[in-house]
């Protein structure tokens, strides 16, 4: 008698047998985010050093920038690179993120085109590869706060939430726009624009508080963003910025609404994908 087992492909399967299935598949899971990484340093003389290099130089930029021409810095309680650097290192893991999930069915459509598996595995296999960039990232915050006498409080065991909410937030948006940019490839030139003028609507070059009393105020703080970086601010710089509560509850709901329906988005279309690829 023949014990081999029969796997029934469906169409639309239900939400259990789904993530069984993208659970089945975690070993492919692995090996997108390792070759992903691998990808982006080879054949680069730098290697990882670029994941030091982009937020040290952007943010030291960014601090000449405000300090010589304009003079949001002035008045900051702690250095202002810690304040630069905090801002710059979850906005760009949020727009790396935002983009890589955006572009990652088009970019692997040899696999998606030839292979059967969740294809929702393609675009979270990119949070390892953000996720490296912050911690090398972190490295270089924890430099400064040595070289400045600065310790973090006990806030900072909170971070990795902010991370993994910034996270959701990019993906929240980055499923549409894969599942979209799939049919339509404009998705794939306007997300770029979209990232270019996001960092100045976003508090990664100033605080939010420099806006408070603005009548954008309200509008400001509807930004994702902006809820994930001043709670990431508050856990990195104790008591120099206090918690939002007008950033981070719209950021919740924003991150819980957009990636519930992004995913039913992506699941309703992902049979479809070789259709057009």
């Amino acid at each position: 008698m023949d014990n081999k087992k029969v796997k029934v492909i469906s169409s639309y399967p239900s939400f259990w047998d789904y993530w069984k299935e993208v659970f089945d598949y975690r070993e492919l899971f692995w090996i997108l985010a390792k070759r992903d990484i691998m990808v982006r340093y080879k054949q680069t003389i730098f290697g990882v050093l670029w994941s030091i290099l982009r937020p040290l130089i952007s943010s030291m930029v960014y601090v000449f920038g405000v300090n010589r021409i304009g003079t949001l810095g002035e008045n900051s309680e702690i250095p202002y690179i810690l304040v630069i650097l905090s801002g710059n290192i979850l906005w760009l893991f949020f727009s790396q993120s935002l983009m890589t999930i955006s572009l990652s069915v088009v970019t692997n459509n040899n696999l998606v085109s030839k292979v059967f598996f969740p294809r929702i595995i393609i675009p979270f296999s990119s949070f390892f590869l953000g996720l490296l960039d912050v911690i090398i990232g972190m490295c270089v915050f924890i430099g400064f706060c040595f070289y400045y006498s600065y310790i973090p409080d006990y806030k900072v065991f909170f971070a990795p939430l902010f991370i993994i909410l910034a996270y959701m937030a990019a993906s929240g948006v980055g499923l549409f726009a894969s599942v979209l940019n799939v049919k339509y490839r404009d998705i794939g030139q306007l997300i770029p624009f979209v990232i270019s003028f996001g960092l100045f609507i976003s508090p990664v070059l100033y605080t939010t508080d420099t806006v408070a009393s603005h009548w954008t105020y309200k509008l400001f703080v509807l930004n994702p963003v902006t809820g994930c970086i001043d709670a990431f601010r508050w856990a990195l710089l104790g008591d120099a910025y206090a918690f939002n509560w007008d950033s981070f509850i719209p950021l919740l709901i924003f991150c819980f609404v957009t990636l519930f329906v992004s995913i039913r988005y992506f699941r309703k279309h992902e049979s479809s994908f070789v259709d057009y690829i």
